[in-house]
This record gives structure tokens, C-alpha cells and sequence, in this order.
């Protein structure tokens, strides 16, 4: 019998999915893991970095990836690790101290809803400074003790990852996320199953997932729609970050506007301020004008009263264009049930949202809707909310844009995520434990002049040289990646840790102005090139994948960076996140940047180098307006010199170059035996004194509560009280002022004749006035002289606005008078305006009736 070589058959193969585990002593772990509060305390990632290094780096820094992946063997010998153990227990005695503090009853609570955030780079629910912005208000909330709670989505693919091919051509790159390897926790109920949110779209439920990232002691709570429940064409809806055409960004801001109040409903959660950044979020106003019309009911007009009277509305964008806003037939499809629902018309309800109620070709408007069902209005910058005012001065006619409610809070950034952990021991050493704690407080501040000036450059050193390894290994990644040529290699290996090093990161939209460094590539060459003064840049950032040009842009960039002259002196880094902006905003000398003037709403990368001792050289626009102090950075001009922007940009290339070559390069380099500048070192002294502690996000918080959060919640409590009844009173006021509005007659108007026709300054004038009301008054109405002038650019400004004062009142008739000086000369116009009087409203835009006589 012949014996064979060989025999066997196919494997039956037994597949197991084996749950990870962590031992007892390690749950405290998993509880550090699932809460962002380590994002920004260095001792909670140093904890799982020391666990072991290699694991931690392979997981993206993400420690709940890692707790997944780490072997249990590992997690055994931590346990029997004493001093391990001591550090666990260390680390977390000080997040439990921190999460045990109750919130500050003194401060009003807030419910935040916003399309994006930006908690740290292993949450893909963010795009840029929006989402960026949000993520450090909700960390300063809860390290302010704050009651906050917030709302969005969890994207599956969130925004894109970019990849630049070896032409230059940028790459968008969806990845889906993983849900059970984020720091996110599933909601669930008290069988112990994920709530699932049901929100009413017209003709069918869309199903959401509820998830909850515990922010240090803020919940923010997550929409996701990627489920079985759904349709294909719903389960999108939460797929990625600005993707889609028109409709799904409308079923986004349906979901995250209805569906977010529905969430807080479910929940039982009910807050005193309702804050919607940007206006993605506006129709949770829609959402709450119905609760309060079927479950408290009242009419459409009393909910508007407490609907508007505790919300706020912050705009981030400061063009019209950059408004979303859908045709009538598309709105129409997702909110025909809605007017309703709420007691009015169509035609009423679609008017909310347009700035000339009644036009039919204007489309439905986010922002218009929010600004009309928000007390309160806000920009960005002081610079931005002056933008604010002109943009939607067209919603409030009969006002000037400088008169309107429309007010700013200027961003900042949250100090503890953006200040590397080196400055952050510097500061503590210098200021003290406690300094984080009064993060405004200039003369607190000060008291970095005391720290060697040997100090401030070892530190500032550190970091670049950190900067440069980080650039060299993903420079290298990248090119065995992409198998680009061998003069990467030369590139990479020219990096020069001496040199001046000039950062520019962020999003590639025109009106950035990237391209403005490369007007005149020669002189370029020379600046980069000097052998005795070498300066080199380093770009990144992405562009929509639906912009042509900014994609183009980058592409010209790369090229150039490609040329002999700039090898290793001009760089590209591909997929600008937050960890790379990390590494940039703390490790280059300067941070450039060059928008298009007014354009830069606030902008917060620049407030981000602050906290590093990187010193600002930027255009005078956004929050550079406010923070730019000579002697502590540099500023372009904000005035214009051309209309024709083609030769405006070529005017400021040529100033960046001048200021280049004759003030920055030569102060960098003037360095002493010591090997460093004192007057670069003076400058970023004056940098951190005087400006840093004017930009972080916890003078912004306190901002936002002063100038608003507290008067909405005390005007919210007061409409509220009493079943109501000021809401109901002030809408009874408002529904007759409007009844007897065009009834009202004006008897006589008497100006005297030579303040028309001679009128001379020094002289005063006196004016009356009859009113017939028709019927008896009741705090009714006021007269104001409103005096206009013409500025330089030929704009019609307020000179001064004079109110009457009421003389006499006999049954219907209201007279008035008022006695006004001219105290300047030149030339002027004058209009007499009348408006509906309570001192209940809050401001004239409330109710903006406007007639002028």
C-alpha cells in the first residue's frame, strides 16, 4: 500500500470576537478614557503614554483605541506596579476632585447647539475654527463650572482626511470612524438599550442614535442617524461634515434644530439660555415655539415673547453669501407642518426667514430666521459685529446698521488645550497654581518680565526643535507614501532648526490670501536664501473639496515649493488637523497671516500661538484688530489703499516683503553671545504680557455671561413667571400697537423755519409735535430726531439721535416737544422717526415698527 505524501482537509474555522477587558484595579482607566478632560491635563496622557509608548503612538494617542488593544498581560503587571499604580491613583484623585464640583448655581444654565466641534483630532466632528471654537467653549465651561449642555452629531465620516498626490492635487479621503474605539458613550435607558431619538420629518420619523462625550463636566450629546431604523437616503444625514447637495444640508439643520430639542426633551433637560452657534442650529426655535403653543398653551405671538427672550444667536460668517438659505419649494417639503402647528400662515412663517418679508423670489434664510427669534445677536470680533450690523441692517429697516441690537464677543481659545505642556510649567512657576483661574488679569501676567530671558528662548527652542522632528517623520511618511522623488529626501534633511521659521495654517479659501508670499517668487528667493540669515515657511491646510480654487491654490504652493530655489525652504504639510496645528502653533517663530480685509470674522490660530511665545505678523482685521500692540508682533494695515483688490494684494506682498527684510529678519538675528536676540525676546515678553491674556477662551465665557447670558436668563424668568404673564402682556401690547398702527395720524409737525432754511450752530430749536392715537394710549410710542451726516467713503452715518419728550396727553392725542442745539457745523440731514415705547422691550429691534413723519 502506497502511502501518500499528504492529506488534510479545509480548516473549520470557529470565529470569536473576544471582548477587551480591564482588570478591577484599572477600571479608573476606562473612566479617565471616556471622559476629553485628558485632552487638555498632560498628567492623564502622560499616564497612558508611560503604559507603553509604541502601543499609544500606533493607536493616534486615542486611550480608549488603546485600553482596546492593550494586552490584559500588560494590564496585569501595571497592577502589581507600585509606582504605576501610584501615578494611576495620583491621576485620578485629581479628576474626580475636578469632576465633584457641582456647577455654579449663580450662573445661569445654557443648552448650545452647533454643527461642529473640535475636541481633539480623534473625534472627526469638526471641520475647522468653527468647530474648533466650540470644543474650547464647552472645556472653559466646565472648567468654569458652568451648567452646559450641548447638542450635535456624530458624524461617520466626519470631515475629510486630506492626502496630496505627487502632483499636488489634493485628495479627500473619507474613513469611517469607528464608534467603540472613540472617547463617546452610548445613552442609554433604564432597560439598559441606547436611546433612540424619533424626529418627525413631514412624511416619515428619522431614527437617531443618541451618544453622549463627556467633556470634563459637560455632556455633549450626538445625533447619529447611521442606522437599520433609517432609510439608505436617511442614514446619511449624519455621514459626513458639510457634504451633500442643498437638501441634505436642510435635513441636517432639521435634525440638528428639531431634533436637538427633542433630545433635550427626551432627556428632561431644560435650560435657561438657548445658544445657537451659527445659524445650522436656528430652527430649534421652531421646535420650541410649538412646545410652548401645545403644552403651554399659549399663541403664537406669547411663545415668540419667551422663545426670543432666552435665546441667542452667533454669527460666524461676515458675507451674505455665506448664509445658508434654500428655495421655497425645498423648505416648503421638510416645514409645511409646521405653521400649523404654531397657528399662522405659510406665507407667515416663510417670512421669518427673509430679510423683505412678502418676496417671493427670496429664499428662506437660517441666519434672518435666527436673528427674528433671538433676543440677542452676535458677532465674533468687534471688528466682525460692526460687519454684523451692516449685513443684516436690511432686516431692520427704518435703522441704521450702528443703532442695532447687533452686539460682539471677541473668540478666544482655551489655554490649557492650546498652551504646550513646557509653557504651561513655565507659566504655572511664574504666576502660580491658581493664575488659570484669573486668565484675564493683565498684572497677573506681567510677571513673565521677571523670567529669564535664557528661560524664554530654551523654551521657545524646545518646541521648534519638536516642531521640525514631527515635520521630518511625517515629511518622510508622506513621501515613501506617495513614492515622490528623491529630492523630498533633500528637502527633509535641509530643514534648518537655526532659522527663522514662519507658519501659515488654515483653511484655503480665497480671502485667505495664501497666495500673497508668492507675488514675486525672485525676491522670495532672496529672503529664503540669505546663508547668513535663513527664513524658512512652512503652509498647511485644506480646501472644500467643492473649491476649485483653493484646491488650486494649494497645488500652485506645492509646485513652488518644489522649485530648486525653495527646496526644504518653502513646505506644504499635508492634513492640517488639531494635532498638527498643535505642533505648528507652538513651535514656529512666527504665525503669518494675510486675509482679505474684513473678512477674517475673528480668526483663533493666531490667539493659539500666543500662548506659545509665537509672535503674530498679520493684517489688522478679525481679533488681530483688537489684540496688535506695537512692540509685541506685527500688523498689516487695515485701510485700504485701492478698490481694485489685484492691486491691493500686490501692495501688501510687497509691504510683507519690506517688513521681512528690514524689520523682522534682522531683529530675529541680531543675536547676542548667548546665541539669541534680547529684542526678539523683549517682543514676545510684550507679546504674552499685554495680549495673551486678553484672548483666551475664559475672558470670552465671562463675555458672553456679561453681555449676555445673564440678562436673557433673568428676562427669560421674568416671561415665564406667573403663568406667563408679562410674555402674555407685552404680546397683548404688541398685538394692539400694531392694530392702531397705520390709524395713527399726525395732527401737526412744527420745525422752525430757520433751523430749515439759516440754521446756525450754538442755536437751539424747538420742535412739537401732535400724535392722534385713536384710541387711548397706553406706553405707546416716542419721536426721536434722528441727524445723518456723510462720512469719507460717502456712507450715511448717525450723527446723533434726540428723543421727544411727551408734553401733554388729552384722550387720544399725544403732544410732544423737543428743544435741540446744534453744536457743529457742516452739512447734515434730518428725519423725525416714530416708534412703538415700552420698557418692557428689550431693544427697538424687538419690535421693529418704524414710521417717520
Amino acid at each position: 500500500m502506497k502511502i501518500a505524501a499528504s492529506k488534510t482537509n479545509e480548516p473549520n474555522w470557529k470565529e470569536i470576537t473576544v471582548s477587551s477587558r480591564v482588570p478591577k484595579d484599572l477600571e479608573k482607566l476606562q473612566e479617565i478614557a471616556h471622559n476629553i478632560w485628558w485632552n487638555w491635563n498632560d498628567e492623564a496622557t502622560d499616564l497612558f503614554n508611560d503604559i507603553d509608548p509604541d502601543l499609544f503612538k500606533e493607536c493616534a494617542y486615542n486611550p480608549v483605541q488603546f485600553l482596546e488593544r492593550l494586552d490584559y498581560q500588560r494590564m496585569e503587571e501595571i497592577v502589581k506596579d507600585e509606582a504605576c499604580m501610584k501615578k494611576l491613583n495620583a491621576v485620578y484623585s485629581t479628576f474626580r476632585s475636578y469632576m465633584d464640583v457641582k456647577p455654579d448655581p449663580q450662573k445661569p444654565t445654557i443648552a448650545y447647539f452647533s454643527m461642529e466641534y473640535g475636541l481633539t483630532e480623534i473625534l472627526k466632528i469638526y471641520s475647522g475654527g468653527l468647530g474648533v471654537l466650540a470644543g474650547d467653549y464647552l472645556k472653559e465651561a466646565s472648567d468654569s463650572n458652568v451648567d452646559m449642555t450641548a447638542v450635535g452629531f456624530l458624524y461617520r465620516y466626519g470631515y475629510f482626511t486630506q492626502q496630496l498626490s505627487t502632483e499636488g492635487d489634493q485628495l479627500a479621503i473619507y474613513d469611517p470612524q469607528v464608534f467603540n474605539l472613540l472617547p463617546i458613550e452610548a445613552v442609554k435607558d433604564e432597560q439598559g438599550q441606547q436611546i433612540v431619538i424619533s424626529v418627525p420629518y413631514p412624511d416619515h420619523t428619522v431614527y437617531a442614535n443618541l451618544w453622549r462625550v463627556n467633556v470634563g463636566r459637560v455632556s455633549l450629546y450626538l445625533l447619529d442617524t447611521d442606522t437599520d431604523l433609517n432609510s439608505e437616503f436617511d442614514r446619511t444625514i449624519t455621514h459626513q461634515l458639510y457634504g451633500g447637495d442643498w437638501e441634505n444640508r436642510l435635513k441636517q439643520e432639521y435634525l440638528l434644530g428639531i431634533g436637538g430639542i427633542i433630545t433635550l426633551k427626551t432627556l428632561g433637560i431644560e435650560k435657561q439660555v438657548y445658544h445657537c452657534n451659527e445659524g445650522h442650529a436656528a430652527l430649534i426655535n421652531a421646535e420650541r415655539l410649538v412646545n410652548y403653543i401645545q403644552e403651554k398653551s399659549l399663541s403664537f405671538n406669547e411663545a415668540m415673547e419667551v422663545v426670543k427672550g432666552s435665546a441667542l444667536y452667533t454669527v460666524h460668517t461676515p458675507v451674505p453669501a455665506g448664509h445658508d438659505s434654500f428655495d421655497e419649494g425645498l423648505f416648503y417639503k421638510y416645514m409645511n407642518k409646521y405653521p400649523e402647528k404654531l397657528g399662522i400662515t405659510w406665507d407667515d412663517f416663510i417670512d421669518l426667514g427673509r430679510e423683505n418679508p412678502g418676496n417671493k423670489d427670496e429664499k428662506f434664510s437660517m441666519s434672518v430666521f435666527a436673528c427674528n427669534t433671538c433676543q440677542e445677536v452676535n458677532g465674533v470680533s468687534w471688528l466682525h459685529g460692526k460687519v454684523s450690523q451692516e449685513m443684516f441692517q436690511p432686516i431692520w429697516k427704518g435703522y441704521f446698521p450702528e443703532e442695532l441690537h447687533v452686539s460682539y464677543v471677541t473668540n478666544g481659545v482655551h489655554l490649557p488645550t492650546w498652551a504646550a505642556n513646557s509653557w504651561k510649567k513655565l507659566y504655572e512657576k511664574t504666576f502660580g497654581a491658581d493664575y488659570v483661574f484669573d486668565q484675564s488679569n493683565l498684572n497677573i501676567w506681567s510677571k513673565i518680565y521677571q523670567v529669564p530671558d535664557e528661560e524664554i528662548w530654551k523654551t521657545r527652542c524646545e518646541m521648534k526643535n519638536k516642531l521640525i522632528e514631527h515635520i521630518k517623520l511625517q515629511m518622510r511618511e508622506q513621501w515613501a507614501k506617495n513614492q515622490s522623488p528623491s529630492t523630498w529626501l533633500q528637502a527633509i534633511d535641509s530643514i534648518n532648526p537655526k532659522a527663522l521659521l514662519i507658519g501659515f495654517g488654515r483653511r484655503f479659501a480665497t480671502y485667505k490670501r495664501a497666495h500673497l508670499l508668492f507675488t514675486d517668487l525672485d525676491r522670495l528667493a532672496k529672503i529664503v536664501n540669505n546663508a547668513n540669515y535663513p527664513v524658512q515657511f512652512l503652509y498647511t491646510g485644506k480646501a472644500h473639496p467643492a473649491d476649485g480654487a483653493g484646491q488650486g491654490l494649494i497645488k500652485r504652493i506645492i509646485e513652488i515649493s518644489r522649485m530648486p530655489q525653495f527646496l526644504g525652504k518653502i513646505i506644504f504639510l499635508e492634513n492640517y488637523d488639531m494635532r498638527l496645528a498643535k505642533r505648528l502653533v507652538s513651535g514656529v517663530d512666527i504665525w503669518l497671516n494675510t486675509p482679505t480685509r474684513p473678512l477674517e470674522a475673528s480668526g483663533t490660530s493666531g490667539e493659539k500661538a500666543q500662548m506659545n511665545g509665537v509672535l503674530n505678523f498679520s493684517v489688522l482685521d478679525g481679533w488681530w484688530l483688537e489684540g496688535y500692540v506695537k512692540g509685541a508682533g506685527w500688523a498689516l494695515t487695515d485701510k485700504k489703499t485701492f478698490d481694485n483688490q489685484a492691486y491691493q494684494d500686490q501692495l501688501d506682498a510687497l509691504t510683507i516683503y519690506s517688513m521681512l527684510e528690514n524689520e523682522i529678519v534682522p531683529m530675529y538675528y541680531a543675536k547676542n553671545s548667548l546665541g539669541y536676540s534680547p529684542e526678539w525676546i523683549q517682543t514676545i515678553k510684550n507679546s504674552i504680557a499685554k495680549i495673551t491674556p486678553r484672548f483666551t477662551m475664559k475672558r470670552m465665557l465671562d463675555d458672553y455671561f456679561e453681555r449676555f447670558y445673564n440678562k436673557l436668563a433673568t428676562r427669560g424668568n421674568l416671561l415665564k413667571e406667573n403663568n406667563f404673564a408679562k410674555a402674555k402682556e407685552i404680546a397683548a401690547w404688541k398685538e394692539r400697537v400694531v392694530r392702531l398702527w397705520d390709524g395713527n395720524e399726525v395732527r401737526s409737525l412744527n420745525i422752525p423755519e430757520q433751523m430749515l432754511h439759516n440754521p446756525q450752530a450754538g442755536e437751539t430749536y424747538t420742535i412739537t409735535a401732535e400724535i392722534d392715537m385713536k384710541e387711548e394710549p397706553q406706553k405707546s410710542i416716542g419721536l426721536e430726531l434722528v441727524v445723518t451726516y456723510r462720512d469719507a467713503k460717502n456712507i450715511k452715518r448717525v450723527y446723533e439721535v434726540k428723543e421727544f419728550e411727551q408734553t401733554k396727553i388729552e384722550g387720544a392725542v399725544v403732544s410732544f416737544k423737543l428743544d435741540y442745539r446744534i453744536n457743529k457745523g457742516g452739512n447734515y440731514k434730518f428725519g423725525i422717526r416714530m416708534f412703538p415705547k415700552n420698557d418692557d422691550l428689550p431693544n427697538r429691534q424687538n419690535f421693529n415698527f418704524v414710521r417717520w413723519i
